[in-house]
């Protein structure tokens, strides 16, 4: 498959630009502005970054006619990533992504309840996880860094955590994000990008999406009852679950229970290596678009929109947002790994630094 990682030492002709995208009132009623950075490369894609939230809001690749399109789910204006219609389209999520069970955990001999936002669960961080700040910023070379420092026991999360999130284009169609923190308590962190891909176009809907042809670098699942791990590790083989074959949405998605739609963790093989892994690939065959996917984390969230409305009720940049609507592939730790000793270790301990690196390789097949 070829490696994720972009290629170094290399003249970059990546252009980056930086505007304002809106003013929002901080938790101290200070008036802050929210900057959008537009990466551009000589292959005419092009992606865009907010610091509220660290959200990609737009990511325009073209198909193999030339024709631009943008490919993830989002809003025009900040007041969409404001308004109950956004489902962390394209968010950074943190402390930690997808869910805590019981909104309870235990670190060291501590208890801590964190605040539920999912009924009696935690979902992406609580009621204002990390991608309903505002960002600190800078810019180096061609990559924006963002950080943001989470205090003691913000969302109930024990530890003042400052997080950084380093974003690029490369020449190579490569979204390179680079997420690190430290902590002043053992805490747990879990951080990812939870951008809703759809490679026809994002106004393409669920038609767009069954026509996506899948791959996922997994043999095994971890089983869920309502969205929280068992504690189970499940294989995938002769399941709708085996993406080790390719295999078209539409032919699959219906046969799950109630055709409800992904929303699994999948375990990734991994070798010896120490850096990016083969995670997935998704092709939209008539497009012409490929989107790939690398990192260094034990797992990957797959996601189809399953919660989206049926109805119209909600509209982003290019029509109505609907259920089934786009992908996410969002790179982490287990789901409640802090309460399955046979998870992967989603605890921080100080004196450590998380390092999780993702990249999203796009391919214009002609």
């Amino acid at each position: 498959m070829g490696g994720g990682d972009h290629k170094s030492g290399r003249k970059s002709n990546v252009l980056l630009a930086e505007d304002t995208f809106g003013q929002i009132k901080d938790d101290k009623g200070q008036v802050r502005t929210v900057k959008r950075f537009t990466w551009t490369n000589t292959n005419n894609v092009s992606v865009q970054l907010i610091t509220y939230g660290g959200y990609i809001t737009s990511i325009k690749v073209p198909d193999k006619q030339g024709n631009v399109e943008d490919v993830v789910l989002g809003f025009n204006n900040l007041e969409g990533y404001l308004s109950p219609q956004n489902r962390y389209f394209g968010a950074t999520v943190g402390r930690v992504a997808n869910r805590i069970g019981g909104a309870k955990m235990t670190i060291e001999g501590v208890a801590y309840k964190v605040t539920a936002n999912n009924g009696a669960n935690q979902l992406h961080g609580g009621l204002k996880g990390f991608d309903k700040v505002i960002w600190d910023h800078y810019v180096k070379g061609k990559k924006v860094v963002l950080s943001y420092h989470s205090a003691d026991l913000e969302e109930g999360h024990p530890g003042d955590v400052l997080a950084t999130v380093t974003f690029e284009l490369t020449e190579d169609n490569d979204i390179v994000i680079d997420y690190s923190a430290t902590t002043t308590k053992p805490t747990c962190v879990n951080l990812t990008n939870h951008s809703y891909f759809n490679l026809a176009g994002n106004g393409k809907g669920a038609a767009g999406l069954y026509e996506h042809v899948v791959s996922i670098n997994s043999d095994s699942i971890t089983e869920n009852n309502a969205g929280i791990p068992t504690g189970k590790i499940l294989s995938v083989a002769n399941t709708v679950f085996d993406f080790r074959i390719p295999k078209r949405l539409g032919d699959v998605i219906n046969k799950l229970p109630n055709a409800a739609g992904y929303d699994n963790n999948f375990c990734i093989i991994r070798g010896s290596e120490q850096g990016n892994a083969f995670v997935a690939k998704v092709d939209h065959p008539s497009s012409g678009r490929t989107l790939e996917v690398y990192s260094n984390q034990p797992g990957v969230q797959f996601y189809t929109g399953n919660a989206l409305p049926e109805d119209t009720s909600a509209t982003g940049k290019d029509g109505y947002i609907q259920k089934h609507g786009a992908f996410c592939l969002e790179t982490q730790i287990y789901p409640d790994a802090i309460n399955h000793k046979n998870f992967p270790q989603v605890v921080l301990y100080p004196g450590q630094t998380y390092h999780h690196t993702c990249t999203y390789k796009f391919i214009i097949n002609k």
